[in-house]
């Protein structure tokens, strides 16, 4: 792995006397380029340059700790240091490891949240309508836009499906292990007889598709306007300024009546579009490429039960790693999902090493 490193560093260092050059300088996109090049190198040459001088470090004190005229204490401080250091070598390859893995060229987009009511009726919308707040305020954490796409709300403080757009720093590597069926049990305020009740959402990350990403013909698409519906001020059911836009060759159809402008909905709706084709391109895509892309813990399939939030117990576990927690109160109403969203990245990050070859 050290060659590896090593080359890797030659290159960091051929990119920073390029980068000085008279005739990058003046070629704006070869000097984005390159320093966007460089950019993705800094910690891998920061482990290696850490990890030269420990290995130097090692090397002297096996030297000390083996040479016979060093008297017997220096040799004993040498071989404990020796021990120290193999340590922290041991420590900065797995963080070499990690670094080297595949990237997931989505991680840095920007990501599109669908939620769902699943089964449990009202219960769940109002779930819906919880679960949006939690990653709301988890967007707030993060200094991520969040913005309503679509909703469709109850009339009584829920959602049968609200879907929005998230713009920030690497949202969709935080967010992609959200996918899947989360299961609530609680008491709803309408039980009479104090049982709790099981319900659903189902949620969905979409990472955003730029128009490089996905191509849409114009011809394939079917584009509707109609009058908003529900809360929205004057506008609703004054004009057709909602719109829906289905897409013939796939049958999916998107809407959206947020804004009052119907351009400003074809424009969100257009974006919706393009991440939900994205995200069947990719899925479609039987290459190893895809595969990687789509890597997330557990399958991340919509029907997969991946999280179960009890309130009576105040706890909730995450399936895919047995991890639970006893502070659901808290984390709905910040929004800190940061500890499962550490132990998935870490979870997924070990068995993608298991099953890399890039180490060698």
């Amino acid at each position: 792995m050290l060659e590896k490193l090593a080359k890797i560093a030659d290159r960091f260092e051929e990119i920073t006397a390029l980068l000085s050059q008279p005739e990058v300088l003046s070629d704006s996109k070869r000097f984005q380029n390159l320093s966007i090049e460089q950019a993705k190198m800094i910690s891998i040459v920061d482990v290696f340059n850490i990890l030269s001088q420990k290995q130097q470090e090692l090397d002297d004190n096996n030297q000390m700790a083996t040479d016979l005229e060093e008297d017997l204490e220096m040799r004993d401080l040498a071989k404990e240091e020796a021990f120290r250091l193999k340590k922290e070598i041991d420590e900065l390859f797995d963080r070499a490891k990690i670094l080297l893995l595949p990237k997931n060229p989505d991680d840095e987009k920007n990501t599109i949240l669908e939620i769902r009511a699943g089964t449990g009726g009202d219960e769940a919308a109002l779930f819906v309508a919880d679960i949006y707040k939690m990653y709301s305020k988890y967007a707030d954490l993060n200094k991520w836009k969040i913005e309503v796409m679509s909703s469709n709300s109850t009339g009584i403080g829920g959602y049968k499906e609200i879907v929005v757009s998230i713009e920030g720093k690497n949202v969709f590597s935080k967010l992609k292990f959200e996918a899947g069926t989360h299961r609530v049990q609680r008491v709803p305020t309408t039980e009479t007889q104090g049982r709790v009740h099981t319900s659903a959402v189902t949620v969905a990350v979409l990472p955003e598709a730029e128009d490089v990403d996905i191509a849409i013909n114009a011809i394939d698409l079917r584009i509707d306007t109609y009058r908003s519906q529900g809360a929205g001020g004057q506008h609703v059911n004054t004009s057709d300024s909602a719109i829906r836009i289905t897409h013939n060759p796939t049958g999916i159809v998107v809407t959206c009546q947020e804004e009052r402008s119907q351009l400003k909905n074809k424009n969100k709706a257009m974006k919706h579009l393009k991440a939900k084709l994205y995200e069947v391109q990719v899925e479609t895509n039987a290459s190893e490429e895809a595969k990687m892309r789509k890597s997330m813990v557990g399958s991340g399939d919509r029907s997969e039960r991946i999280r179960t939030y009890n309130y009576p117990q105040g706890r909730i576990t995450d399936h895919r790693i047995s991890h639970t927690v006893y502070k659901l109160e808290d984390i709905m109403n910040n929004g800190d999902i940061n500890e499962f969203v550490d132990l998935l990245t870490a979870h997924n990050q070990a068995d993608l090493m298991k099953n890399s070859d890039n180490f060698s």
